[in-house]
Order: structure tokens, then C-alpha cells, then sequence
């Protein structure tokens, strides 16, 4: 163990938007310097809506040459990005570019690899809740197209970034157990349900642990980034496993709300659950760092108000987001809510006249103004965190006792205390940067530049990080 720490580089990507950040982890502690910061949007084709994925990777080469040149001696880099989608590849290279889980071509695949897997039978399989995008049923899409056929292996996102940086395919556990297509027991590819489905075994690669060096920069990466000994090494590539890492939760019966484009809510646990209830419910049990289990929901998340707030944009007008809090804190406590789960609310675009009609489909009045459309996001939001964390007291056995909130939600002064008064628990709130910080902690481990278990590094980020407090009000 080098008592001295070090410095690693996480590269966190979101669904949104892209960071890279220098970590600097020893002593007890852990710095975060923003390195890169840039958006992320997909584009929509003729043929369905796609990730700029060669523009991403441009953004991460460039941002991975300024820590270069900031920090020398790096160790380690680790990339983290939304889980589900992927590219298909041949000899190499990308077939075309990867869909955005969003794009409307995986509802018909949903029907087609039930009528061969029924829904109670994969949850018994993979543990994971229905989601119309998971992996599984965007590569029944590719099956159904014909353009699987044409693929010898497929990669996660980060994955691909970590084989164009190193040269090495590999498939990290935390973000395949997300795909759908990992047996929940065993946390390995279950071959039988892929072949079933008919989705080709051999083109799934080999799963590594979080902690895993994939290897050195080729030397056509080194052109970009610039020279460097740091190699990439595998993380809680799922961005919602590496955020987990970073949730400071030193007390018992603690529960998490990962709160950005979408909010992860849920509790971690040894074992899955797999009950019919639990099914009924929608919970999904994902792999996490060090074997444990992320028993959670994903619930509608600040997509909501950032669709909001681009529509209104597009009109012309000037949006502040700190001006629009403030007028929905001040908007009057009752606004009317909605269901964040709704299928409507999935696709791009339109949000405000969504969100509108929702209400006057069930001859509810809605919202009259910005701040109360803010208001009513937010208290919605916050009844939906409320009923999945009872759910998952029930579904589990664990009473929870507090509400941990990470991630861009936990800088949301009104969502936190309106979560607070939802649940009737004390909800700590931050760190905001929870993604980059478990990013940055894992390979910090893996490289000896820290020591310990999860809990020894959730105390790290307790000691490094300003933790804010909301009571039931």
C-alpha cells in the first residue's frame, strides 16, 4: 500500500451529460477537480433515436489528455456510464451506432421475448424489475432485425470506451447484471436463457469484478491522451453501482435515492429478493460492488424538469434553474401531483404539454403556472420516493430509519425536504458527485492507494464531504 495516496481519473457519463474528474484518495480522504465537463444528447435518425457515441469518446479522450497534463503520475482511469444499451460488433468495429434506451423499437421485441421467456419466469432468472429497454429485449430487436446476425460480440458503453482505450473486450459484472441476461443466483451469463431467446452465447464476453485492471493505453489512444503509465481499470461501470460506493451511510437501516436523470431508490442487502411480490412491485436486484445486491426502483427522475426547462428554451426563453426553484418554493404546497412512472413520460420532447395532458385525461386540474409545474415535479417525485422506500421496507424486512440522497437531487434544497416530509424520515442529503466519487474509490483500492472494505470507504466519503440535513416537517 503506498501510504502516500495517489491520483486515479473517473470518467462518469450520463444520460444528460459527461464529466471527467481527477480523483486525488490517501490520508483518510478523497478531492475531487473537475477536469471536462460537456452534454450528451442523443440524435434521432430516420431509423430511431442514437447516442453521438464518437463524439463522447472524443470528449473523454480530450478530457483524459487535460488530467494528463494536470497529473502525471496517474494510476488508474475508470469509466462509468447509464446502463442497458450497447454496440454490436464485428472484427473490431462498431455496426452503426448504438440506440438510446429511449427509442421506440423495444416495445415490440418486449412481447416477442415473453412469448418465449414469460415475465414471472425471468424474474425468477435475472431478479431484475420490467423495464422496455433492458438489454435483454433491445437485443430480441437486433434478433427480430436480422442485424444481430451480423455481430461476433456486443459491449456496455463502458465497456466499449475501456476496448477502444485498451485494446481488451471484457464485460464488467455490476452493469451486465443490468442487461437482464445474468443469472441472479449465480452472477454469471446465463447461457440457457440467452440461447433460448436465441441471442447468440458466443457473442458475450467474459465478466471481470469492479477492481479489474483491463490494461495500458494503445498506442493510438496515447496519441489522444498523451503519455501516460495510468492503466484503465474496471469500475462499478454502472454509474448507479459506483454512485452506491459513495453513499455515506455509516448507520443501520439506511436507504438510498441516487436522485439525477432518473432516481435509483432502494437499499442494499446480502441476498436478493425474489418473491412474487417483489416482482409484483417492480423491484429489481442489480449486482453491486463487492458481491452485495442494490434492491431497488427505478422511479421517474429530474429528466422531468430538464425536458421542462428545454422546451421552454426552445420558445426563447432564458431559463434559470435557481430562479425557478425559488418560485416553487414560494408556489403553494398543494399542487396537484402526478404518477413519474407513467409511460408518457419516457420519450424526449413536449414535456410541459405531457405532463398537462396527463391531468386532463383523468379531468384532474393541473398545474397554472412554471412554478407550480416545478412545485408539482418535485412533490411528485418526493410521493414516488415515499412509496418505493415503504415498499422496500416491506418487500425486505429492513426498517428504514433514514434516507441518504446523491447525485445532482441531493443540491435540490425543495425535492430533499419535500422527500423528508413524504417518507417522515431524516433525509441527509450529498454527496452530489456520488457517482465520480465510488468511480474514483474503487480503483483507488484496487491500486493500494487506499485499503478496507465498502463501509471503510463509505467513511471516507463521510469525512470528505459535506452532508446536509432535511427533518419531516
Amino acid at each position: 500500500m503506498r501510504a502516500s495516496g495517489g491520483s486515479v481519473v473517473a470518467v462518469d457519463l450520463g444520460a444528460t451529460s459527461g464529466r471527467v474528474v481527477l480523483g486525488h484518495v490517501g490520508h483518510g480522504e478523497v478531492r475531487l477537480t473537475d477536469v471536462a465537463r460537456f452534454e450528451n444528447r442523443p440524435v434521432r435518425t430516420p431509423d430511431g433515436l442514437h447516442w453521438s457515441i464518437l463524439e463522447l469518446y472524443r470528449d473523454v479522450v480530450e478530457g483524459l489528455a487535460t488530467a494528463v497534463r494536470q497529473e502525471p503520475q496517474l494510476a488508474s482511469i475508470g469509466i462509468d456510464s447509464w446502463a442497458v444499451d450497447y454496440a454490436l460488433m464485428r472484427d473490431g468495429r462498431m455496426l452503426g451506432t448504438p440506440y438510446a434506451y429511449r427509442d421506440e423499437r423495444n416495445l415490440p421485441a418486449v412481447d416477442a421475448a415473453h412469448q418465449i421467456v414469460p415475465a414471472d419466469e425471468l424474474y425468477r432468472i435475472n431478479g431484475l424489475q420490467h423495464l422496455p429497454f433492458t438489454t435483454l429485449f433491445q437485443l430480441t430487436a437486433d434478433r427480430l432485425s436480422g442485424t444481430l446476425d451480423l455481430a461476433d460480440s456486443f459491449l456496455l458503453l463502458p465497456d466499449l470506451l475501456a476496448y477502444w482505450l485498451t485494446g481488451h473486450e471484457a464485460a464488467e459484472r455490476t452493469n451486465a447484471s443490468t442487461t437482464g441476461l445474468v443469472g441472479v443466483e449465480t452472477g454469471e451469463w446465463d447461457t440457457v436463457l440467452i440461447d433460448r431467446l436465441g441471442l447468440r452465447p458466443e457473442i458475450f464476453r467474459g465478466l471481470v469484478e469492479a477492481g479489474t485492471p483491463m490494461g495500458a493505453l494503445t498506442p493510438t489512444a496515447v496519441r489522444g491522451v498523451g503519455d501516460t503509465r495510468a492503466v484503465v481499470t474496471a469500475v462499478g461501470s454502472h454509474d448507479t453501482a459506483s454512485a452506491v460506493v459513495a453513499v455515506p451511510a455509516t448507520e443501520p437501516g439506511a436507504a438510498y435515492i441516487s436522485s439525477g436523470t432518473w432516481s435509483l431508490v432502494g437499499i442494499e442487502l446480502e441476498r436478493p429478493v425474489l418473491t412474487d411480490e417483489s416482482r409484483a412491485a417492480n423491484f429489481t436486484n442489480e449486482g453491486g460492488i463487492d458481491g452485495r445486491i442494490r434492491y431497488l426502483r427505478n422511479v421517474g427522475g429530474l429528466w422531468l424538469l430538464t425536458e421542462c426547462i428545454r422546451d421552454w428554451e426552445r420558445t426563447g426563453d432564458t431559463i434559470s434553474l435557481l430562479g425557478l426553484l425559488a418560485a416553487a418554493t414560494d408556489a403553494p404546497a398543494d399542487v396537484p401531483r402526478f404518477d413519474v412512472d407513467d409511460d408518457a413520460f419516457v420519450a424526449p420532447g413536449d414535456m410541459p404539454a405531457r405532463i398537462a395532458a396527463w391531468f386532463t385525461e383523468r379531468g384532474v386540474p393541473g398545474p397554472t403556472d412554471r412554478a407550480c409545474l416545478v412545485r408539482s415535479i418535485l412533490a411528485s417525485l418526493a410521493a414516488a420516493y415515499a412509496r418505493t422506500l415503504r415498499q422496500a421496507s416491506e418487500l425486505s424486512g429492513i426498517e428504514i430509519r433514514v434516507v441518504h440522497i446523491v447525485g445532482g437531487g441531493s443540491r435540490n434544497e425543495l425535492l430533499c425536504q419535500l422527500t423528508a416530509n413524504a417518507t417522515g424520515l431524516p433525509v441527509l442529503a450529498g454527496p452530489d458527485e456520488a457517482t465520480a466519487i465510488g468511480n474514483a474509490l474503487v480503483q483507488a483500492r484496487a491500486h493500494g492507494l487506499i485499503p478496507g472494505s465498502l463501509e471503510s470507504l463509505r467513511a471516507i466519503v463521510r469525512s470528505s464531504f459535506p452532508i446536509r440535513s432535511y427533518e419531516p416537517r
